[in-house]
Formats: structure tokens, C-alpha cells, sequence
């Protein structure tokens, strides 16, 4: 197998954070993926996440 890209990275991320992750697509993380990686995007989204939130809610009150 070949190490995942940047944008099966990102997409695996948000597949696990909802909930969906396939199981072809969790093993292929899992066998071929580099922690790190997945750490850092994962890190990325969460922070976004948290900024469009905090927009969301300035922008109500």
C-alpha cells in the first residue's frame, strides 16, 4: 500500500469525526498512515472548527 495523501488525510479526519469512517479506508490509515500526520490535520480542524464557532456567535450577539 501507498502512504495516504494530504487529501485522503483530511478527508479520513473529518470521516472519523463524524462518524462514517469506512472500514477499507480505517485500515488503510492504520497500516500506512503516519500518526503525526493524522495528528496534525486533526489539530488543524479542531482549531477551525473552534474559530467558526466563536464567529458564529459574535456575529448572533
Amino acid at each position: 500500500m501507498s502512504k495516504p495523501t494530504l487529501s485522503q488525510i483530511i478527508k479520513s479526519v473529518l470521516a472519523a469525526a463524524v462518524g462514517i469512517q469506512s472500514d477499507a479506508n480505517r485500515e488503510r490509515d492504520f497500516k500506512s498512515g503516519s500518526l503525526g500526520a493524522y495528528l496534525v490535520v486533526g489539530l488543524i480542524a479542531t482549531i477551525m472548527l473552534i474559530v467558526v464557532i466563536v464567529l458564529i456567535v459574535s456575529a448572533v450577539v
